[in-house]
């Protein structure tokens, strides 16, 4: 079974969803307000948190992300909205949220995007057509793919964005050459890239780093 909370101020769509997921097997807790969903979260401990990215009060699903992750690590957070904006999306997906569905979509889809998200997937449900989902896939795949990197190698990352090469890492990290090979090798290959300038690129294209890359320094340093 299932536990949910579910955030959202329009009471006919809360009552109905909780009914609904409630018919389903789910044990469902509602909240109307983003404090309230907070507070249900750390109180339940729930597997599921559906979330409305915008409540009448101007309160922010969104920017409560970080709020109900603290209050419950373990629960994976969906933002259920009426809005398929790009730029909403992906300020979802950036925030840490487990996936993004449309609130047309319907309760099958929702229902199959809470097990997908269960079993670790990051999981977007917006209409047909929408421009989101090309460019979305892209930056889903990267963040996806830059969570297999480890801290380390994350490290190393970050310093091929800033244009270091192996010497300039060995004395940064404080390692041996061949351990810096080792990490630079791994990274490459869990991001499915060839080279050190192409990692670099990938990491400044998909924001994987918080440094701002500096080309002139990637063109003549990456290839060492």
């Amino acid at each position: 079974m299932t536990d949910v909370v579910i955030g959202d101020d329009h009471a006919v769509f809360l009552d109905a969803l909780s009914s609904v997921l409630a018919d389903l097997g789910c044990t469902v807790t509602k909240a109307s307000t983003v404090a309230d969903t907070i507070r249900e979260v750390g109180a339940h401990q729930p597997d599921v948190c559906l979330i409305d990215g915008h409540f009448a009060a101007d309160d922010d699903g969104i920017s409560a992300l970080g709020q109900l992750t603290d209050a419950c690590p373990r629960a994976k957070v969906l933002i259920l909205s009426a809005d398929g904006d790009h730029e909403a999306v992906m300020r979802a997906m950036r925030a840490g949220a487990a996936g993004y569905v449309h609130k047309t979509r319907g309760v099958a889809v929702l229902k199959q995007t809470i097990e997908r998200v269960l079993r670790g997937e990051v999981v977007v449900e917006v209409p047909a057509g929408a421009e989101v989902r090309p460019r979305l896939a892209e930056e889903e795949n990267a963040a996806r793919l830059a969570t297999y990197l480890t801290a380390r190698e994350r490290q190393c990352l970050e310093l091929l964005v800033e244009g270091q090469d192996t010497a300039a890492m060995v004395s940064s990290l404080g390692v041996s050459a061949a351990t810096v090979r080792t990490h630079v090798q791994a990274l490459l290959t869990k991001l499915g890239v060839h080279s050190r300038l192409e990692a670099a690129a990938f990491a400044i294209q998909h924001g994987l780093v918080d440094r701002p890359g500096r080309p002139h320094d990637l063109a003549g340093r990456a290839a060492s």
